[in-house]
C-alpha cells in the first residue's frame, strides 16, 4: 500500500423517509441527525451518527442492522438523513475507516482509534455539513 488521495463528492440529504433515492453505487455514506424547515424547505444537520461502506449505498442503509442503533442518537423532533459519496470498491475500505478515524462519529467502533493504512488524503467536495473538506489521516 502506499500514499494515497481520494477525492468524494458527497451527494445529499435524503430524509430516512426518502432513503430509496440513494444512489445504489459503491460508495461510503453518511448518517446525521437532523430537522427539516417546512417553510424554507430545508434541511439542519445537528449530528453526525454513523459512517459506513457498501457495494450498493441504497441496499445497505434500507437493511441495516445499526438503523435502532441510529434512532437512538436522536432527540425531539429530529429525524435521520443520509448523503453519499461514490468510491471504488478496491478503495472503500480504506476511504471509509479514515472519515471515520477523523469524525469518530458514536456509533462507529472500528477505525475510531486506530488507521490499518499508509497515510490518507480526503478531500470532500458536495454536502459537506459536518464533514471536513480537506483531511489526512496516517497510520497508527
Amino acid at each position: 500500500m502506499a500514499i494515497a488521495t481520494f477525492n468524494v463528492n458527497i451527494e445529499g440529504y435524503w430524509r430516512d423517509r426518502n432513503k430509496a433515492g440513494l444512489p445504489n453505487n459503491s460508495g461510503v455514506y453518511f448518517v446525521y441527525a437532523g430537522s427539516y424547515n417546512i417553510q424554507n424547505n430545508s434541511v439542519l444537520l445537528h449530528s453526525l451518527i454513523y459512517i459506513g461502506e457498501a457495494d450498493d449505498v441504497r441496499a445497505r442503509v434500507q437493511n441495516h442492522e445499526k438503523y435502532n442503533m441510529w434512532l437512538g442518537y436522536l432527540n425531539y423532533g429530529q429525524e435521520l438523513y443520509f448523503s453519499a459519496g461514490s468510491v471504488l470498491s478496491i478503495n472503500r475500505n480504506r476511504v471509509e475507516a479514515a472519515y471515520i478515524n477523523h469524525h469518530k462519529p458514536p456509533a462507529n467502533t472500528e477505525y475510531v482509534n486506530s488507521f490499518p493504512f499508509d497515510q490518507t488524503t480526503i478531500i470532500s467536495s458536495g454536502e459537506t455539513e459536518l464533514i471536513n473538506t480537506y483531511f489526512r489521516v496516517n497510520r497508527w
